[in-house]
């Protein structure tokens, strides 16, 4: 099975067939586990062991990756997928609004935008503290902040919203 995944601007092809994995061509050991009860996954690639927290998205295909502290969010579809987005000119990132959610329970610690301010991709947007541990979650893309859901010292559920993005100034 094919794959094309994309992280910002790059879309690398991922090619999976059992335990061999190409990507972009280039054979990479890989083996992934899932921790139970928990939304981590042991991830073996290339030799180097890495534990992975992956989370769906509520757009199918969109996936919140945490490794090392940071936050990533990657579009994964396969060849079919692709073939009927390209026929039907439907693209993998709308530019509407993007809803930054809480990828598990915890407490706004801070809240480091406002209403109105313009980001670019990666600026930090709200720090979650869940089981001791501060999570700063990022813009996925350049916007403007159209809504905060939330303040410093709310406690979230996982799933909730925390900051909405626009694609354009307001």
């Amino acid at each position: 099975m094919r794959y094309f995944v994309t992280i910002g601007a790059r879309t690398l092809e991922v090619a999976v067939d059992g335990s061999r994995v190409l990507v972009d061509g280039e054979a990479v050991e890989a083996h992934l586990a899932a921790v139970s009860g928990t939304p981590l996954h042991h991830l073996l690639l290339g030799g180097q062991s890495w534990t992975v927290a992956a989370q769906p998205l509520e757009r199918a295909g969109r996936w919140v990756l945490g490794v090392v502290g940071e936050r990533v969010e990657v579009d994964v579809a396969d060849e079919r997928t692709r073939q009927i987005q390209a026929l039907t000119a439907t693209p993998s990132t709308p530019g509407g609004a993007t809803t930054i959610q809480a990828p598990m329970p915890g407490l706004v610690v801070r809240v480091e935008v406002e209403v109105g301010q313009r980001v670019e991709p990666g600026a930090g947007l709200v720090v979650v503290e869940a089981m001791k541990m501060a999570n700063e979650l990022r813009a996925p893309r350049a916007g403007v902040v159209q809504t905060l859901h939330v303040a410093a010292g709310q406690a979230v559920e996982k799933g909730a919203p925390l900051v909405t993005l626009t694609g354009s100034e307001r």
